[in-house]
């Protein structure tokens, strides 16, 4: 009923897939204070797993840009789900594109780090060639490739660690509901990346040029371990005054927290090619972390407990 409404209006809108997801959620709240017309659409209203689904949904709707938030991001699962993987993030996004280009508009694509391997010991530059180490990463770097093959406007941004206070579970949340209900947590030192607040991911996405193209990286400025992430973590909920009863947290490596999908040992992204297009650097992680926190922190507990 919306799509025939806007095409009554002869209204362009926005269309964002992935709505649910945490960045996707952040993505419909800058879009909803904005003041142009958006659709976004959840898993329920488009398998993206469907490839025959996804054109007539899309071309109903006629948007005037697009924005893919949506993916298979269960990075262990996906080695048991390899080709479900793929279908979403590999094959879709090439759809998607294809559409794109038919209808004239930009399609902006979110990737991940989990491209690389990780083992160049030196931030990641955008020429730097992807070679992933699980089936996640394979099926985003397939992902990237697919749209690049096919849409001449697009705009693919590979983010890092991403978490958020609202949408499923991540890191942070999972370290909160950890600290509540344990004296000691074990959390994994030698994986070095960059943790990013996706309202930053946002904020930075909505200040670009509305004809920019290509592929860029993003992601908070510094760098950090799992082990990091989760001391500032804690440190940072208890100076908030969040109830917490964690007394230790204990370093462990890769080898001691065995996954079934192998994960890059550094995966740092560098970030000046849009740095300058910007104007600045992102901020820095520890300084998002905290105005994460206070935002989780704000919620009522019935609500924060369910998003962990």
């Amino acid at each position: 009923m919306l799509a025939a409404g806007l095409r009554r209006l002869r209204v362009r809108p926005v269309l964002l897939l992935g709505k649910t997801g945490q960045l996707g959620q952040a993505l419909a709240r800058y879009l909803a204070a904005g003041d142009r017309p958006w659709v976004a659409l959840s898993r329920a209203d488009l398998d993206l797993a469907q490839p025959a689904a996804i054109a007539p949904v899309i071309q109903a709707i006629q948007p005037a840009e697009m924005i893919n938030a949506a993916a298979y991001t269960a990075v262990d699962r996906a080695e048991q789900e390899p080709e479900l993987a793929q279908a979403i993030n590999g094959r879709a996004p090439g759809i998607l594109a294809e559409i794109a280009t038919q209808l004239g508009v930009r399609l902006t694509h979110i990737s991940t780090d989990y491209v690389f391997d990780g083992r160049q010991g030196r931030p990641y530059q955008e020429g730097d060639r992807p070679n992933p180490l699980n089936s996640y990463g394979a099926s985003k770097w397939a992902g990237e490739q697919a749209v690049q093959a096919v849409s001449d406007r697009h705009l693919i941004l590979r983010a890092s660690w991403l978490y958020a206070a609202t949408g499923p579970g991540n890191f942070v949340t999972t370290m909160l509901r950890l600290g509540r209900e344990r004296t000691e947590v074990r959390v994994v030192a030698d994986q070095v990346g960059t943790p990013t607040y996706v309202a930053d991911l946002v904020t930075a996405w909505a200040q670009l040029p509305p004809d920019l193209g290509g592929l860029y990286h993003y992601c908070n400025s510094g760098v950090a371990s799992w082990y990091d992430l989760a001391i500032a973590s804690f440190e940072e909920a208890i100076a908030l005054g969040l109830p917490l009863q964690v007394e230790r947290v204990v370093p462990i490596t890769t080898a001691d927290y065995p996954t079934a999908a192998q994960r890059p040992a550094y995966s740092l992204l560098a970030t000046q090619k849009l740095s300058e297009i910007l104007g600045a650097p992102p901020p820095h992680w520890r300084e998002s972390l905290r105005q994460m926190l206070r935002v989780w922190g704000d919620r009522p507990p019935a609500q924060s407990d369910q998003q962990l």
